[in-house]
């Protein structure tokens, strides 16, 4: 038996199969964005032929098919979902437009706000009113609702958002209205916000519910297509889905919520990085994933992941749990300009699966990252991966000079040097997004240096960064797909709880946890067979008038009012830089998070190897202005073995990735055959 992970890239789809016995083995196609799952049933196909065995027997005989769609956040960020029309609390239709008043750039007045997704004609008012308390003081006027109905149908409207003033505290109007709907209108898909984001704060609930509303029919239509595909092709299980939480879930439970889908992919790097931390002995880790399009940063702290209440896909909130992930356009594909002022510019556009960048010879013409590595001798010429893109050197310098060197009358090497330069001070500040700014230091944590293009500028990034070591898997072109097979099956369960923190209130928590613990394993049920959840109960504080709340676990066996405080104000000061000693702090939210463990990847163990290893060829390498060019040693990885250490400066070829350290760095291959930087 085995499992299977597929992760769908900008520019490449990744397919990870473990084999019976622990094995791994990686499969790379490029993406067809106009349809994924071609993308995601190339990879199969390539899978089987490599294997040497049929589709049908591959998918025969695997256990568990786990895949990160990217469907979700294309709907949203090309706008190609259902025609949604919202019924929300009469007066309070403009709520979804008014938004709130931050911007994530204060001294930019002038940007608009992204259109809504339902426009105002569509935006329907409901008499009817539940009050703070969850009283109903108005009946739900359900005339209101039929007229509001005829109207939808009449304008081509497809899925209906429900979103009432209140709904959080009590979600009975917001039932009754989906049973209306479903009565006169069962054509139309229904999303409640009560049930998907229970949370205080009329917009964010009321975009989420949208959200979820506009991707729900591409979304579970794509999906239930591709499982319906996969079944056909011989495989007997259920797909399943990463979330942005980071955890699992069924194909079966998707359709309940496809909103939580919208980080799917990105999120899996959270299960590698878990894996890859065993292997490294190290729990406090940095992740910087770079693919063809962009870098995803991600950090573990003590082992757990960081999980934010909300995120933005093209201007538009999603109150999920999701994976603290910070992305930026810089991969392998970023397009590299010279902007109006004649300033060079490194994304955040990229150039994508099609044409790719110029050296790819599909008839891209653009300077791209890849293209300035290969001026600058770090990649080579020639055919990579599987032979399907041969690297064109003669595009790739023309390229550079053309549209970089000649605007800032430079030749095509200090062209290179600036883009790689560039880059890599735009990956800097990524990695200190999540972790400066968080009031982490990362000179503290492990760098894992990931994604097809990662190992390229690890080392670099790393050193300035402060860190000691950088860790390369040898299958950092597949990382997320890898860790999708490392990844719980995971639901979250949320209530708003406003109170004073008190013994009062503590006396309240074992009843409320105890009925949110009941419906998370009423979600889970059947997810894993016999496989028991494992439950954290979590609480929401915060100082009085605060905004952005404290995540605490929360052990009624042990906390007190007095070590719940202590903790706070313990991670106040560490976020924020002080507490106020004589603010009240208050509960805002109670949480219980049940997760099933996933089996865990083998632990590969390779002994060790005595002699020296040898280069296969060696290379004319720019280094840096100092040292300028040098003939390098190039390494291929399939003839490295554990313990062998190699002193930089260096290049290694991996099957799905290439490593570059620098002058004073020494790489070791560790027992699991994957590599430690050590910086100097």
């Amino acid at each position: 038996m085995n499992r299977i992970g597929v992760d769908v890239g900008g520019t490449f789809t990744d397919l990870v199969v473990e084999q019976d016995g622990g094995a791994i083995v990686v499969f790379k196609v490029p993406s067809v964005p106009s349809d994924p799952s071609k993308g995601v049933l190339d990879a199969v196909h390539a899978a089987a032929a490599g294997l040497g065995v049929s589709v049908g027997q591959l998918l025969a005989d695997c256990r568990w098919f786990v895949h990160g769609s990217t469907v979700a956040t294309n709907t949203v960020l090309e706008r190609k979902g259902a025609k949604v029309g919202m019924l929300c609390t009469h007066g309070f239709r403009d709520s979804l437009e008014i938004r709130r008043g931050i911007r994530e750039n204060p001294w930019d007045h002038r940007t608009p706000f992204a259109e809504p997704l339902v426009p105002r004609y569509l935006r329907k008012g409901i008499h009817g009113r539940i009050d703070v308390h969850g009283k109903e003081i108005a009946p739900l006027d359900e005339a209101d609702i039929r007229a509001a109905l005829a109207e939808f149908i009449k304008e081509g409207v497809e899925t209906v958002a429900v979103c009432f003033i209140n709904a959080y505290v009590n979600g009975v109007h917001e039932e009754q209205a989906a049973q209306v709907i479903r009565a006169a209108a069962p054509q139309l898909a229904v999303s409640l916000s009560s049930r998907l984001a229970p949370i205080m704060g009329e917009y964010e609930r009321g975009s989420t519910t949208v959200i979820d509303a506009f991707i729900r029919k591409r979304v579970v239509t794509y999906l239930e297509a591709l499982g319906q595909r996969l079944r056909e092709l011989g495989f007997k299980g259920e797909v399943t889905l990463i979330q942005s939480n980071g955890g699992a879930i069924g194909l079966s439970r998707v359709s309940k919520a496809p909103v939580a889908l919208c980080l799917s992919g990105p999120a899996a790097g959270i299960g590698a990085m878990r894996y890859y931390g065993r292997l490294c002995g190290s729990d406090n880790l940095i992740c910087m994933e770079i693919g063809g399009t962009s870098c995803d940063v991600s950090m573990l702290q003590s082992g757990r992941a960081q999980i934010v209440d909300g995120f933005n896909i093209a201007g538009y909130h999603v109150a999920m749990p999701a994976i603290d992930i910070h992305t930026v356009g810089a991969g392998g594909g970023t397009i590299a300009r010279v902007d109006e002022a004649g300033l060079m510019r490194c994304g955040p556009q990229g150039a994508g699966a099609m044409p790719g960048p110029a050296a790819y010879g599909r008839g891209g013409v653009e300077a791209t990252t890849t293209d300035a590595l290969v001026v600058l001798g770090r990649m080579r010429e020639g055919p990579i991966g599987d032979g399907s893109v041969v690297i064109d050197g003669q595009k790739a310098r023309t390229a550079c000079a053309e549209k970089i060197g000649k605007p800032l009358k430079l030749d095509e090497q200090d062209a290179a040097i600036g883009m790689v330069q560039l880059l890599e001070q735009n990956l800097l500040h990524a990695v200190e997004e999540i972790s400066v700014k968080r009031g982490l230091d990362p000179a503290r944590f492990t760098l894992i240096a990931a994604g097809g293009a990662g190992p390229m500028h690890g080392a670099t990034v790393g050193r300035a960064l402060g860190c000691k070591t950088v860790y390369v898997p040898r299958h950092a072109g597949a990382f997320c797909a890898l860790g999708m097979l490392d990844s719980d099956i995971r639901h979250d369960a949320y209530r708003v709880f406003d109170a004073p923190l008190g013994e009062a209130e503590l006396d309240q928590l074992p009843k409320i946890f105890a009925e949110l613990s009941a419906g998370a394993l009423e979600e889970l049920k059947g997810e894993a067979g016999d496989a028991a959840p494992v439950l954290r109960c979590v609480v929401d504080l915060v100082y009085k008038g605060q905004m952005r709340s404290v995540q605490l676990d929360y052990d009624p066996r042990t906390d007190t009012m007095a070590t719940l405080k202590a903790q706070f104000e313990a991670d106040h000061r560490r976020l924020y830089g002080h507490i106020k000693p004589i603010t009240p702090i208050r509960f805002t939210a109670l949480r219980v998070i049940a997760t099933i463990a996933a089996s865990p990847l083998a632990v590969p163990s390779h002994a060790k190897v005595a002699t020296a290893p040898a280069p296969a060829t060696k290379r004319r390498v720019f280094l840096d202005r100092r040292r300028g060019w040098q003939d390098i040693p190039v390494y291929r990885g399939d003839a490295l073995g554990a313990g062998q250490v190699l002193q930089g400066p260096l290049i290694i070829e991996e099957h799905t990735t290439t490593l570059y350290a620098g002058p004073d760095d020494q790489v070791t291959v560790d027992s699991s055959g994957n590599y430690l930087i050590a910086l100097r």
